[in-house]
């Protein structure tokens, strides 16, 4: 039987200059009880260490390993067996990761992660989509009985480290809201969702917007807006 282990690569742009992160292959399939390696190479930084993660498709990103070329071993994250992934480094900024002894459990989706301190950023492979906030729900009919209802923002395309923040005209909420991590679809692509409570007589007096903003580091995001008498828009 085989299993599909994937592994995705993107190019994000930093402030002073584009720097590329790559993996490679792009996809495997292995068969059960092999082991099957991918490379990342870290562009121009050479003074930071891989950071590898997995998306497990339906399930929560958890962190593997960190591992710097000065150093005699890799650090592992919680529960993570030092002999079910091993990494070593051919050069300063290209690092490998190996699965030993595939199993069902190993599938999904594989990206590593750095810190290029010219501009001061985490930088990370991912699937690199057009983040895009799908649907802004309003209340239904029957919250507005309730002292306080709930907007839901759904997003179906975002990354794996994508994050939702609400602003209330304007202004950044951080109470009432409630959002799930980005999970991966059987399609392969990251869905998320968020909720924000408000008070019933905020949505009702019609002098309220609210705007579901999903963004990945600092310079990617997607907004959408909505409000008593106001369309769903971007």
């Amino acid at each position: 039987m085989l299993w599909s282990l994937c592994t995705l690569g993107c190019a994000l742009t930093c402030v002073s200059a584009v720097t590329l992160l790559t993996q490679e292959p792009p996809d495997v399939t292995v068969t059960r009880g092999q082991s099957v390696s991918m490379d990342c190479n870290l562009g121009h930084v050479e003074n930071s260490g891989a950071r590898w993660y997995k998306q497990a498709p339906g399930g929560v990103t958890q962190f593997l390993l960190v591992f710097y070329h000065p150093n005699s071993a890799p650090t592992y994250g919680s529960g993570v067996s030092s002999s079910k992934f091993t990494c070593t480094h051919q050069s300063k900024k290209d690092y490998r990761l190996t699965i030993n002894n595939v199993d069902q459990g190993d599938t999904g989706v594989y990206y590593c992660k750095t810190y290029d301190d010219t501009v001061k950023e985490n930088l990370l492979t991912s699937s690199s989509p057009a983040l895009s906030v799908s649907v802004l729900f309003p209340p239904s009919p029957a919250q507005l009985q309730s002292p306080t209802v709930s907007l839901l923002c759904v997003s179906s395309q975002a990354g794996p480290s994508a994050q939702v923040s609400w602003l209330a005209d304007g202004s950044p909420v951080s109470s009432g809201v409630r959002s799930s991590a980005a999970v991966l679809g059987p399609e392969r692509t990251f869905h998320m969702s968020s909720s924000l409570s408000i008070p019933t007589s905020h949505w009702s007096s019609g002098q309220w917007r609210y705007t579901c903003r999903v963004s990945q580091g600092s310079h990617s995001q997607a907004n959408r807006t909505i409000g008593t008498g106001v369309c769903d828009s971007d």
